[in-house]
C-alpha cells in the first residue's frame, strides 16, 4: 500500500520513503488519517515516539499534502539556525510573517516543528501561539522523556493532542515490505475457523519470523539483507545514545547505562529486582529506578506490573520488563539467529503481542501470578478485566491453559480470556483462541 504525492520538486530520500522524478512515494503509517484529520482542530498536535520510528516523514508528510493548499513552514530544530527563527514569540511572528503569514487570514497557517524537545522554552513558545495567534495551526514532533512530558503537561494543559509513534505494527511492516495482498487480508484472518490453520498461513508467518528478529524499525524493514538491518539497529542505538541519553538528558554514566540496557535484553520478560540491577551495574538505586524510566519514557522499554486483588493469594511488587521493539532487543544481545536455533522464542513472541497492543492503543498492561505458579502473560486492566495468554506453539496441551482456567476460577466475573498461538482459532468457553496477525482484542 502506497501513497503517491505529484507535482512535488524536491528530491528526498528518508527512512519510509522512495523518490521518482517528481513524486514521492509514501508507505503510509495508520496514524496519518487521523493526523490530517486534526487540521481544523486549533489544538498543538503532538507527535511524540522513539528516534528513528517516522515522526519526521510524517511530518513532512504532512507538510506536502497540507501545503497544496494552505500557506505552511516546516522547520527542522535540531538545525540551530532554525530554532533562532524560533527562539521568542517575536520572532517566530516575524518568520511567520516572512513566509507569508497575515494576522487576519482566515484560514490556518500550518507551521511543523520537527525536534522541539531540544529546547525547553519551546513549549511555551508555541504555548504563546495558541493562545496569541487564532489562525496558526502547529504540528510538533519530538523525542519523548520524562523532562518534556513534565513540560506538555505544564504548559500545554488543554491545548494539546498527544498521538505516541511506535515502530511499526505487523500490518505496516507487510506494507514496508510491499506484501500489499498480504496487508489487505489480514483482516480477513479472524474469521477462519479451526485446529490446524499453520500451513495456510505460511506466507504470514514467515514474515513474521523477520519481523519477531528484526523487529519493526522503518529503516530496519526497508533493508533486504541481515548485514544491513543490524547496521541500521547500531546506527539507531549509536543515535539514541548521542542525542537523547548524552546531548539531550547529560547522562553521565552511558557505560552503566549500557550495561543496564544489556541486562534488561537477556532477562527480557522476566520479573527483575531493583537490587539485583544496582549490583551488576554498580548504579545506585535511585539512579536505577531513575533510568528505567527515562528508558521508558523514550520508548525503549515497557514495563508490565503485576496485577492482583487479592495480596494473600497473588504474587507482588516485582514488574517485568519487556524491550518494545525486538529488533533493538536482540540487537543488544547480539543474536539474530533463525527462531528454530533461540530458546527465547517464546519470549519473543510475547513482546510481539505486548508491543502490538500498545501500537493499538492499549494501555494499562499487567501481568498475574499466583502463589500456586498460575500465571497469566497479560491483563488488560480497564472497565472489564480481559486475561491473555501467549503460546509460541501450533500445537497446544491442556497445561497451556492452566493459568487463564486458574484467574477465570479466581475472577469468575471476567466475561472473556484469550489465548495467542500459531495454529489455533476457535472458542471455547470464555476462551477465544486466536492467531497473532489480527490483534483487535477489545
Amino acid at each position: 500500500m502506497l501513497t503517491k504525492i505529484y507535482g512535488v520538486s524536491i528530491l528526498e530520500i528518508g527512512a519510509e520513503y522512495m523518490v521518482e522524478t517528481k513524486t514521492i512515494v509514501f508507505f503510509p503509517r495508520k496514524m496519518f488519517s487521523a493526523l490530517l484529520g486534526q487540521a481544523n482542530d486549533k489544538k498543538i498536535s503532538l507527535i511524540l515516539g522513539a528516534r528513528q520510528t517516522g515522526k519526521t516523514t510524517l511530518l513532512k508528510q504532512l507538510h506536502l499534502g497540507l501545503s497544496k493548499t494552505n500557506k505552511c513552514l516546516f522547520l527542522d530544530l535540531d538545525v540551530l539556525s532554525n530554532y533562532e527563527k524560533v527562539s521568542t514569540f517575536e520572532k517566530l511572528l516575524n518568520t511567520l510573517k516572512v513566509d507569508g503569514y497575515v494576522e487576519n487570514q482566515k484560514d490556518f497557517f500550518f507551521l511543523f516543528l520537527d525536534e522541539f524537545q531540544k529546547y525547553s522554552s519551546m513549549t511555551k513558545i508555541m504555548k504563546n501561539v495558541y493562545d496569541n495567534l487564532g489562525n496558526v495551526k502547529i504540528y510538533a514532533s519530538g523525542s519523548s522523556s520524562v523532562t518534556i512530558k513534565d513540560q506538555i503537561q505544564e504548559s500545554l494543559a488543554g491545548r494539546k493532542r498527544v498521538t505516541e509513534l511506535f515502530p511499526l505494527d505487523f500490518e505496516e511492516f507487510l506494507w514496508f515490505k510491499q506484501k500489499d495482498k498480504l496487508a489487505k487480508n489480514i483482516s480477513n484472518i479472524s474469521k477462519l475457523k479451526g485446529d490446524s490453520l499453520y500451513s495456510s498461513l505460511k506466507e504470514y508467518y514467515a514474515l513474521l519470523e523477520e519481523f519477531l528478529i528484526f523487529g519493526g524499525y522503518p529503516e530496519v524493514a526497508l533493508k533486504s539483507t541481515k548485514e544491513e538491518k543490524m547496521e541500521v539497529l547500531s546506527s539507531i542505538f549509536d543515535l539514541y545514545v548521542k542525542k537523547d541519553l548524552v546531548e539531550y538528558l547529560n547522562m553521565e554514566k552511558i557505560l552503566e547505562t549500557k550495561k543496564l540496557i544489556e541486562f534488561l535484553a537477556v532477562n527480557n520478560g522476566q520479573k527483575i529486582k531493583y537490587d539485583n540491577l544496582s549490583a551488576i551495574t554498580s548504579l545506585k538505586f535511585n539512579e536505577i529506578k531513575r533510568q528505567i524510566e527515562i528508558l521508558r519514557e523514550t520508548y525503549i522499554i515497557e514495563i508490565l506490573r503485576p496485577f492482583y486483588t487479592n495480596k494473600n493469594k497473588e504474587i507482588v511488587k516485582i514488574p517485568k520488563m519487556y524491550f518494545i521493539d525486538n529488533g533493538v532487543r536482540n540487537f543488544f544481545i547480539n543474536n539474530f539467529n533463525e527462531l528454530t536455533l533461540r530458546n527465547d522464542s517464546g519470549f519473543l513472541f510475547e513482546e510481539f503481542v505486548i508491543s502490538e497492543l500498545l501500537k493499538k492503543g492499549t494501555r494499562n498492561l499487567k501481568f498475574w501470578q499466583d502463589k500456586n505458579g498460575n500465571e497469566v502473560d497479560i491483563i488488560i486492566e480497564g472497565a472489564n478485566l480481559i486475561p491473555i495468554e501467549v503460546k509460541f506453539k501450533q500445537n497446544l496441551k491442556s497445561e497451556d491453559f492452566r493459568g487463564i482456567k486458574a484467574f477465570l476460577k479466581e475472577y469468575s466475573k471476567v466475561k472473556k480470556s484469550y489465548l495467542v498461538n500459531l495454529a489455533v482459532q476457535k472458542t471455547l468457553k470464555k476462551t477465544k483462541f486466536i492467531l497473532p496477525y489480527c490483534l483487535n482484542l477489545q
